[in-house]
């Protein structure tokens, strides 16, 4: 027997689904797919969530260009290079120390992707029977599953 996917909810093997507490023989299986379900509460605050981090994440860059902006235009008025420059050198220096602490939402805003915007379902065909074995709106793990029940499918074709 070999183990294609496991976790806490489902396992593929070359013999069988587990899955939400169905188990679904390969060699009765004659059709895999997936299909798009309902988006749910999660999936819509995850994407408002990802909204809100990019607006965040945009929003100090946009400021500091106003700010640069008026800071040469009143230098200009006043003729006062020196003291501009001093401010503009200052906020650069504090910009390139924070930088790093950039790492911890943009590592968020990769995770919010990684998980999608959807809910998937996995579906088969056994017994003549359409049977949903999987719900999840986690894109990456439902990518994981469905690979897994593809090879699994595939290596039983090939078997008989």
């Amino acid at each position: 027997m070999v183990l294609y996917y496991r976790d806490d909810a489902v396992q593929v093997t070359s013999e069988a689904i587990h899955a939400g507490g169905q188990v679904v023989a390969l060699a009765d299986v004659t059709y895999v797919w997936h299909a798009r379900g309902a988006t749910t509460l999660a999936v819509r605050g995850r994407v408002l969530g990802r909204g809100v981090l990019v607006l965040l994440l945009s929003l100090p860059p946009l400021v500091a260009v106003v700010c640069v902006l008026s800071l040469a235009w009143s230098a200009q008025d006043r003729g006062e290079w020196k003291l501009a420059l001093i401010i503009l050198a200052a906020f650069v220096v504090a910009g390139l120390a924070l930088t790093p602490f950039l790492e911890v939402p943009l590592g968020w805003l990769d995770r919010s992707y990684e998980r999608g915007n959807r809910v998937h379902e996995l579906w088969v065909q056994h017994h003549g029977r359409e049977t949903m074995l999987v719900r999840t709106p986690d894109a990456l793990r439902f990518g994981q599953i469905y690979r897994a029940v593809q090879r699994a499918v595939e290596q039983q074709t090939d078997s008989r």
